[in-house]
Parts: C-alpha cells; structure tokens; sequence
C-alpha cells in the first residue's frame, strides 16, 4: 500500500489566487460576477471537495483552472507553472458534469479516440482501455453504442477517459451524478485506490455524505465566494458541538430550573435527557444537575453533519 511522504503532503500540486471571472449576458451584456476573489491550494496526495449550491461558482472555477475559459483577474498555477502551460496539462485528468462523448462510438473506440488525443503511445493504449473498461464496470457493455447508455453509464466512460493517461491531478465534476448506490460505491473505491497510489483529486458534489466519506479537505462556496475552508473534522468542530446529557434522580426543582433556560426536556424511563450546546453550558449543566443531587448517567456528543454545516454555510 501507498505511504504517503509528510514532506509530499506539502506539496502544492494546484494554487488558485484571487481568482475573479466576470460574464456579460444577452443583447444588454447584463455583468454576472460569478467568482469573486476565490483563494485556495490543493496539496498532493490529497482529495480535496470543492462544494456549493447550483450557481455558488464550482464549475466556473474548475473551467478556469483549466483554461476551458479565462479567468477575468487572478492567477492559478498547477504543479508550480501557469495553468496555460501544455506540460503541466498534460499530467491534468478531467471528467465534466456532462461528458459529451461521440454516440455512435463504442466504449474501447471512445477510449482509443482520447488515448490517441493524449499521445498514449499505441502499444499501450489498448491493453490501457481494456483496463479502464473493467475498472469502470462496463465490461456488460464494451459491445454497445454510447448513445445507448443510462446516464450513469455514462458517467462511467467519462471517468474511464479521465484516467486513461494515469493523470496526476484529477478533477472531476459531480463524478457520483446519475449514479446508483451500487455504482457510487465503485467511484469512491476508483477515487481512494487514486489517492492511494499517490494521485491528487479535486471533485465536486451534492452528494455529501460522499464528501464526508473522502475528502480530506473542503472549500464551501456560495455567491461565487468561498465561505468555509479546511480539514472536514475541524470545519465540524468549530461550528459549534451538541452534547446530550442523560441524568437519573433529578428533582421537580432541578427539572423546573433546567426547563426556564429554554432546555428540551425528556422525561422517562428513569431519565431525564436533554440536549446541550457548546463545552461552557455543558459545564454550566452538570454543576448544576450535581448540586441538586442529579446522577450523571451518559454525556453523548452529537457530531455535526457535513451536509448540516453546508446547509449553514450556503444560505
């Protein structure tokens, strides 16, 4: 297995600087500001969440990162060189929201056409196409016309074609879209056995229980302005923690006393169970509850959701 280097960890694959990128819409050239001063690095080795409501300004960002579109102000540099340079490119794999692919091409004909485009040599491209196909879980498939596809099969040839050339950064857009629990289950295992191979992933998605599961890092953006960045267990944190206390032999006046701060109180079997927020109430409960002859039974923290603290974040 992969062991990552503390001193690869460091490593900035990806810089993103002050990033702006203004569009000018219809006849009247309306001005859309749909990234704002957007600042962030991605590190390698990392898989690294890039989330946000529809219109927070992900793809826009992904877009001029890789130069599909040109950022109005800022500067962002992959691998240490402008995001323009062809060497750093070619070391960029990338999956779109909606992989346009040829309808009429078969899967390994679909991969043959990209490995050819990213100059595999032709001695490798089709033992490599043949890999992907099994990887992705399209082998049922191999024989059968894209245009035929579900939207989740489709999603599996563009992330087949993403990895084609064993790219070092890869940067997926909502690669679990139209994607069964089955299928995402399969992603997520492409995605860590990436990682694990030493690979650097940036990603977006809705889907946040995902997020939570592989990310190391995330960025929360809304109105195309990053709101929250860090690791996903220390953005939990500092959102602030709920702890409920179950506590035995309490009084009527303890009861009484706990219910006038505006508590919750469940009173049964044999336990009075209330829910507290931040570590100063908690403190302030017990040694209340203590003085009045209460038994301290369980003291649970609840943990935050990611999609919880998204929800906060985006609106």
């Amino acid at each position: 297995p992969f062991c990552r280097d503390p001193s690869m960890e460091e490593e900035i694959v990806l810089e993103v600087n002050d990033l702006r990128k203004v569009f000018h819409i219809g006849f009247l050239r309306k001005r859309v500001e749909a990234v704002r001063n957007a600042s962030c690095s991605v590190r390698r080795g990392e898989i690294f969440g890039l989330l946000g409501p529809n219109g927070a300004g992900k793809t826009t960002t992904i877009k001029s990162i890789l130069r599909l579109i040109f950022p109005t102000e800022g500067e962002i540099k992959i691998f240490g060189r402008s995001a323009g340079d062809r060497e750093s490119a070619r070391r960029v794999g990338y999956m779109p929201e909606n992989p346009y692919v040829y309808q009429y091409l078969k899967p390994l004909e679909f991969l043959d056409l990209c490995g050819r485009l990213t100059g595999i040599p032709k001695s490798e491209l089709r033992d490599r196409s043949e890999a992907m196909v099994d990887r992705v879980g399209l082998r049922h498939a191999v024989d059968r016309p894209i245009g035929k596809f579900s939207k989740g099969m489709m999603q599996r040839v563009g992330l087949a074609q993403a990895l084609l050339h064993d790219p070092e950064l890869l940067v997926l857009d909502e690669p679990m879209s139209g994607l069964d629990p089955i299928g995402r289950k399969e992603v997520r295992d492409v995605l860590l056995e990436q990682r694990a191979r030493g690979k650097t992933l940036l990603f977006t998605s809705h889907i946040l229980s995902d997020v939570e599961l592989l990310c190391d890092r995330v960025v929360i953006m809304r109105s195309g302005m990053i709101r929250s960045e860090g690791k996903v267990h220390e953005l939990l944190e500092q959102s602030g923690r709920r702890v409920e206390i179950r506590l035995s032999g309490a009084s009527e006046a303890l009861k009484t006393s706990l219910a006038s701060r505006g508590l919750m109180l469940d009173d049964g079997h044999g336990h009075l169970t209330l829910t507290v927020e931040g570590d100063k109430a908690v403190d302030e409960i017990l040694r209340i509850s203590t003085a009045a002859g209460a038994r301290l039974d369980a003291l649970i923290p609840e943990r935050q959701s990611l999609e919880a603290l998204f929800l906060q974040d985006a609106g």
